[in-house]
């Protein structure tokens, strides 16, 4: 038996979680404890293997290992468990809209080149929109090897049935043609429902710009988008935003933006020393964070501000003591960040200009990394080690009824992030002996998932704004980078490699 498997009859705690493992088969679900498996053979046989998989659903029970066989205790645990299993898949996937187990079913043709110079930036555009709507979540893309060999163009060409028809079996088409001459790129793209080919597009855009590839993906992320929007009654589509995050790679820790998939990354600031915890704006034109650079006067750590419109740093008063993880109000008109301004490390509120800043806290410990409901404006969630280890807590917009979010188990809580909708909570969880991992919380309910494990440290969670995705550092690679994944902590994606990079924040736009 695999050494931490304990010996029979010997009473002992440990945690079970089921998640179709990807190392295995996407169809296959196992029963988890620890970092092993339990699996059935081809021949029947059962056996105990270690396996590494992301672990989503989470119970813990205690139980007796005697001189039953390891499918008696499988029986027992489904029948224990079953009822917490459904539940939280339930209000989980409600509350990330993820999870349709009848997502419409998508082929993307290839966008025909109109003449030679238009081949490099049509098979980018079709590459990139495959992605975008691939990592969408909310859709099934079929496979461009399943597609029949003549794709349309334009809609006169358009022959509904082949792309009905098995192996492809579609709902809806992409298609359209690009132009290209020295001076301009032109884009026709189309998105139609093939199951009802009498009814106009879905989507038809003309796209017209520069015949560069950041304006070609620019295009292909608008025209995700609007697929997105149209197919998911409304729901905001992410292509088209920035994340801004941290990096070293230039010598010293600036703030940096990119591509929501990891392209087009430049550097903001140069202020030479260390910036850190980057929050965007409610209407993305100005950037806050915490700053320390002594070359610039400021001999502590302070809250700064970069505008995206005119590409400077934007004036902020200078506060007295350590000012840190400033956070925005939905409605942009405040800030609210952690300051010693008055000896310990407290939450205060300030307008955008930094005006008349007002006292949230006043507890025996230090209060930081504030985040603001986005939904209501009413509830902040809040880092605090007044009991001793850092924990989430809440309270009111106002500094009043701060409650503690109890945990199921110890540890220190870090990094609190709301989601879009106002009732989900992402943050960072270190259990006893364990590492940093992100986890989700229904605030009302407490309910809770796990959705990093066994892959380095995992840190500072941020939703995007269509609630259907996470971005987040990880060491998973070694060393510190940016991620990005789905809510439910399928597809990981990593998107910087140069240097180290920490401390993501989604644009809201």
């Amino acid at each position: 038996m695999p050494h931490g498997i304990p010996p029979a009859c010997e009473r002992f705690r440990v945690q079970f979680r089921f998640r179709p493992c990807p190392a295995i088969g996407p169809q296959a679900k196992y029963l988890f404890f620890g970092t092993f498996r339990i699996k059935r053979t081809s021949k029947g046989e059962e056996s105990i293997d270690r396996v590494n998989c992301v672990r989503t659903w989470e119970v813990k029970v205690k139980v007796f290992f005697s001189q039953f066989r390891v499918s008696s205790l499988l029986a027992f645990l489904l029948l224990a468990t079953q009822g917490t299993f459904a539940q939280s898949e339930g209000w989980f996937r409600a509350g990330t809209g993820l999870g349709d187990a009848n997502k419409p079913r998508l082929a993307i043709a290839d966008f025909a080149p109109r003449a030679d110079s238009a081949k490099s930036h049509s098979t980018l555009f079709t590459q990139l929109v495959r992605d975008d709507l691939q990592f969408s979540g909310i859709l099934e893309l079929a496979s461009p090897s399943f597609y029949p060999p003549q794709a349309p163009s334009v809609p006169a060409e358009l022959k509904p049935a082949v792309w009905i028809d098995p192996p492809t079996n579609a709902n809806f088409l992409g298609f359209g043609n690009l132009t290209e001459s020295t001076a301009e790129v032109a884009i026709e793209a189309w998105l139609y429902d093939v199951r009802s080919p009498s009814s106009q597009a879905v989507v038809g855009k003309v796209y017209r710009g520069a015949p560069t590839d950041v304006q070609v993906r620019k295009f292909a992320h608008q025209f995700a988008d609007e697929v997105i929007g149209k197919l998911s009654g409304g729901l905001p589509g992410v292509a088209s935003t920035q994340i801004a995050f941290v990096s070293s790679r230039s010598g010293s820790k600036e703030i940096w933006v990119m591509d929501y998939d990891g392209s087009n990354q430049r550097q903001l600031t140069t202020l030479k020393s260390i910036s850190l915890t980057p929050r965007w704006s409610p209407d993305a034109s100005r950037i806050a964070f915490t700053c320390f650079a002594p070359s610039a006067g400021l001999t502590s750590a302070q809250i700064c501000m970069y505008s995206l419109d005119t590409g400077k740093l934007v004036s902020f008063p200078r506060f007295r003591g350590t000012n840190i993880t400033p956070a925005w109000s939905p409605d942009g008109t405040q800030i609210i960040f952690s300051s010693s301004m008055q000896g310990n490390p407290e939450l205060y509120v300030t307008d955008t200009s930094g005006g008349r800043p007002k006292r949230l806290t006043n507890a025996n410990g230090a209060s930081m990394s504030p985040s603001w409901n986005p939904k209501t404006g009413q509830t902040v969630a809040f880092v605090s080690d007044r009991g001793g280890t850092p924990q989430l807590y809440l309270m009111d917009s106002d500094g009043t009824s701060a409650t503690k979010l109890d945990l199921p188990d110890k540890g220190y809580v870090i990094d609190p992030a709301w989601a879009p909708n106002g009732q989900l909570l992402a943050f960072s969880w270190r259990r006893p002996n364990d590492n940093y991992d992100i986890y989700v919380m229904d605030a009302a309910s407490r309910q809770l998932v796990e959705l990093t494990r066994d892959q380095g440290r995992n840190e500072r969670p941020c939703w995007a704004a269509d609630g259907r995705h996470l971005v987040f550092e990880s060491t998973r690679g070694g060393t510190r980078q940016i991620w990005t994944m789905l809510a439910d902590g399928s597809q990981p994606r990593q998107l910087t490699t140069s240097g180290h990079n920490e401390s993501p924040n989604w644009s809201p736009k």
